[in-house]
């Protein structure tokens, strides 16, 4: 974690240099006003519904990232107000993705729940302000008597009752008494309103579930967003920061506080995170889990944090990503090929070149002596010296891509083919003069070269170039390994389904190829068996992680991404580079 405390330390100093988004210049009208005194105050108010996805961390880079420049304080608090979908398991992994990325909240692990007490009271005291009721009807009235954008809403028969009718009906659904759905308890505020969230919604509903902390302790659960702002103003948070999808529901926050007259807090929206070939619902993401179209949670396809975790990324990559993408009033859709020319950036310095063969093809050097084995000199990697140089064995059988030899190739085609000449990475200068096929199948099963003993690499007497370079391993020393590529899970750049258009089913756009396994693939003796979570760029091939399946004798591979960066080149276009 010490990589990850210098990153905090270095963010908790402000960049004068770096413009302040529209979050920042609300927080720096307060702090000059004295709106809260010079505090700063934010939580990050998950779930436990689900595994976070890279949409959260954008959220959590946010809340904990504004605490650390002001010397503020930033919450995890989790939002427990619906135990049918919550599971202790989510909580744990979202403790993980927060401490993964590099953020700590220190002593302040909040759970709604925690007020579950505190917030009934509340609510008792807003029903003897008249300003709550128990309402019978059934959900579909409730829908029908809410009017539309058009035309206002029709009160509920039930509106009118007393207060001590709706004190001893909402003690009597605390105690049971009651069916679920037979009741819920609602803010009186206006049917008319222009605002459907102001035309009395629920504050409570009957809900028989286990709850995860609480456990039969309650019946009845308070709303989100009628917890929410209760939360926040236990807790002195001064900036509550939440997506752009809770803007029309800030005036039932601050009614929620101005009724109950308690501290208030200030609601800030900022655009979520879409993000193209990406699916950014958990919803969706549950879904996908459950119907067994990915292993988990985690599978490396998955956008979730531990997904990409498991994948190879960085939480250095993640954040880097974040304060690239900004922060932003109105929604927009960004390039994935961003968030992979991140992770890019990050592992260039500090991975190590190593050689892989996904698909191997046996070479052999007839010229070359047989028995002999060379230890040659390779670099860990040519952008960061200092970590320095290994060997390599070489041999007279080799191992080399199916891909880098055609029997036939095209025009420009720098590899290796009969009669022609390529460079093997490291090693030596060799030149095609034989190709075996099998009798039966016509495929080509070896190829037999020779070799130039004065054009070893680093020789000094190497001074003939060709144009192919081509990577291999040695026969006799290669480990065996398993190779997994990933594409994405969705087709389209559409970055999810539309939520209106359920017809339209989102797993019909379900990329049918974003993972192929290849199982006899052969590495370098150095990464035989590498530590998991370890990551290494396979020459020419990618960027890849040692995943957790990996089995002694037997490493797996995730491909992170692959070299070309599309972002680059998308953006040196932009500013006409």
């Amino acid at each position: 974690m010490n990589t990850e405390t210098d990153y905090m330390d270095k963010e908790a100093e402000a960049n004068p240099a770096m413009p302040a988004n529209f979050i920042e210049v609300i927080i720096n009208e307060d702090i000059k006003t004295g709106k809260y005194g010079s505090r700063v105050h934010t939580r990050f108010p998950p779930e436990p519904n689900g595994y976070l996805h890279i949409g959260h961390a954008k959220s959590i880079c946010l809340n904990f990232g504004l605490a650390l420049k002001y010397g503020g304080k930033c919450n995890l608090r989790f939002d427990d107000t619906n135990p049918t979908k919550e599971d202790v398991e989510y909580v744990d992994s979202i403790q993980e993705d927060v401490k993964w990325l590099g953020f700590d909240w220190d002593d302040r692990k909040y759970y709604a729940s925690d007020y579950f007490e505190k917030i009934y009271q509340y609510t008792v005291e807003l029903i003897k302000k008249g300003k709550a009721y128990v309402c019978d009807l059934s959900a579909e009235e409730m829908r029908q008597y809410r009017g539309t954008l058009t035309e206002p809403g029709t009160e509920s028969p039930y509106r009118s009752r007393t207060i001590a009718e709706n004190l001893a009906l909402f003690e009597k659904m605390k105690a049971g008494e009651f069916a679920e759905g037979s009741r819920v308890l609602r803010a009186k505020i206006d049917m008319s309103s222009p605002n459907l969230n102001m035309r009395d919604p629920v504050l409570y509903r009957i809900i028989r579930a286990k709850h995860h902390r609480t456990g039969d302790t309650w019946c009845i659960y308070p709303m989100y967003d009628y917890a929410h702002p209760i939360s926040d103003s236990i807790e002195g948070v001064t900036h509550s920061i939440c997506t752009l999808e809770f803007e029309d529901h800030r005036p039932l926050y601050d009614w929620t506080l101005a009724a109950l007259g308690i501290y208030q807090c200030q609601q800030i929206e900022f655009a979520r995170l879409n993000l193209t070939n990406t699916i950014m619902s958990k919803r969706y993401l549950r879904r996908l889990v459950e119907e067994g179209y990915v292993s988990d949670w985690d599978d490396p396809r998955m956008p979730t944090i531990s997904g990409l975790r498991r994948r190879g990324f960085t939480p250095a990559a993640i954040r880097d990503f974040c304060d690239r993408i900004g922060v932003a009033k109105s929604n927009s859709t960004v390039d994935v090929a961003l968030l992979e020319h991140c992770i890019r950036e990050d592992l260039n310095g500090q991975a190590s070149r190593v050689m892989a063969v996904l698909k191997p093809l046996k070479l052999i050097i007839d010229n070359y002596p047989a028995g002999q084995v060379e230890e040659l000199i390779a670099e860990n990697n040519p952008e960061n010296p200092a970590m320095g140089t290994r060997t390599i064995p070489f041999s007279r059988e080799i191992y080399i891509e199916q891909d880098d030899f055609m029997e036939n190739p095209p025009k420009k085609f720098f590899r290796l083919a009969p009669g022609a000449e390529v460079r093997l990475k490291h090693a030596y200068i060799i030149k095609c003069e034989q190709v075996v096929k099998d009798e039966q199948t016509g495929e080509i099963v070896a190829v037999h070269c020779t070799y130039d003993p004065e054009t070893r690499s680093g020789s000094g007497t190497a001074n003939r170039k060709v144009k192919g370079v081509l990577h291999w391993v040695s026969a006799a020393h290669a480990g065996k390994a398993e190779v997994r590529l990933y594409d994405y899970l969705l087709t389209s750049q559409q970055d999810q389904e539309d939520e209106g258009a359920e017809a339209k089913d989102f797993v019909d756009r379900l990329n049918p190829n974003s993972l192929e396994r290849l199982v006899d693939c052969l590495v370098e003796p150095s990464i035989k068996m590498p530590p998991v979570g370890s990551r290494f760029q396979f020459l020419r091939c990618g960027y890849f992680a040692v995943d957790r399946d990996s089995v002694p004798g037997k490493p797996v591979f995730n491909r992170i991404i692959s070299l070309k960066d599309s972002w680059a080149k998308l953006d040196k276009k932009r500013l006409g580079l």
